[in-house]
């Protein structure tokens, strides 16, 4: 190795040092949320023990318990702001997180491995709130997400909407000239398969566009670029070659803001999940007494009723305040001629993305 590659290296060792003191911060306040109080003197005391086990050849002891105890001091500083949680699908540097940090500057976006997984953290306490995507301008709806939402007792309590703006990443300095391969998420891909094609580019999927940057940034393959948020860019230490590369420009994602309490702030929006009677004219006959009461609807999605074949749930939006009378006439109407009505929330609209 030369000089520049032995210092490319020590930069990169850095990062995954800096990268993993954040996930273990990220574990402390989940921690917290828990009140499992981690900050256990006699426990402390037995990691210190195992940590300088490991300390053998360059790293002396004496480094090791001060960088430690430095960690631990930090770890109680954090704990003490108690600080909001939000969880979302992915890794850090994915559209979710982009949402979080859309959403609230001064929220703490933490990556969960699946959809499943941000509602149950909201669930069982562990984090404050969960940041998923229910819709998208040119992929329709999330199915996975809406099926969650029929069923959770969870409450809505925000949206924010999102402009996806695919970039092409690269490792620091790279030629875009050199480029051969691109990875991303399938869906990411396809959102971009006219620029690939155009620059004769082949596509690789990658299970996450967060997780491919990351991979890209690790790894360090030559002739390879990856699509993904600005955000993964910042986050991976990757340059953005080109932006906004997607085939088309009115790319936007709706992402719903979960909690276990309703929302502070009086909202003009309510989210409705119902089933209907199985016979002719039902969910002609709900959706009659939004028109008889002139309500707005915004949204309407269809969902197979889990463990009863054959029966479907409706995932209604509509833009009305919880102090309207004629809106709680008309949510009580449908709750006696439905067999099953549940609120979701009440919160403010987002603004249009930009």
């Amino acid at each position: 190795m030369n000089l520049a590659e032995i210092r490319a290296e020590i930069d990169q060792t850095d990062m995954q040092i800096i990268k993993l003191i954040n996930q273990r911060m990220e574990y402390v306040l989940r921690a917290g949320k828990l009140k499992q109080f981690i900050l256990d003197p006699a426990r402390e005391e037995q990691v210190l023990k195992q940590m300088l086990t490991q300390a053998r050849g360059l790293i002396r002891p004496e480094f090791v318990t001060t960088v430690y105890q430095s960690i631990i001091s930090e770890s109680k500083l954090l704990q003490e702001r108690n600080l909001k949680l939000v969880g979302f699908q992915g890794e850090h540097g994915a559209w979710g997180e982009l949402a979080v940090r859309r959403y609230a500057e001064d929220m703490i976006p933490i990556p969960c491995l699946e959809f499943a997984n941000v509602f149950e953290g909201v669930r069982d306490r562990e984090l404050d709130f969960g940041m998923v995507p229910v819709e998208n301008s040119l992929e329709g709806a999330v199915t996975e997400v809406n099926d969650i939402l029929v069923e959770t007792e969870l409450i809505i309590a925000g949206e924010v909407v999102v402009p996806v703006r695919q970039c092409l990443l690269a490792l620091p300095g790279a030629d875009y000239r050199e480029i051969k391969v691109v990875y991303s998420h399938p869906q990411a891909l396809a959102q971009c398969r006219s620029f690939l094609s155009r620059n004769k580019l082949e596509p690789r999927p990658f299970y996450d566009t967060a997780g491919a940057a990351r991979w890209l940034a690790q790894e360090r393959p030559s002739s390879t670029a990856v699509i993904a948020s600005p955000i993964a860019a910042e986050l991976y230490g990757l340059d953005i070659i080109k932006e906004d590369i997607g085939d088309n420009t009115d790319n936007f994602t709706r992402f719903l803001l979960i909690s276990r309490e309703p929302s502070v702030t009086p909202g003009n929006k309510c989210s409705l999940v119902f089933s209907t009677q199985h016979r002719a004219g039902a969910l002609f006959e709900v959706l009659q007494v939004f028109a008889e009461n002139e309500i707005n609807l915004t949204r309407i999605e269809s969902r197979p009723v889990r463990r009863n074949p054959g029966a479907y749930a409706f995932l209604l939006d509509f833009l009305g305040r919880e102090d309207d009378p004629v809106v709680q006439g008309a949510l009580e109407k449908i709750q006696q001629m439905t067999p099953m009505s549940r609120i979701l929330g009440y919160y403010p609209e987002a603004l249009p993305a930009r």
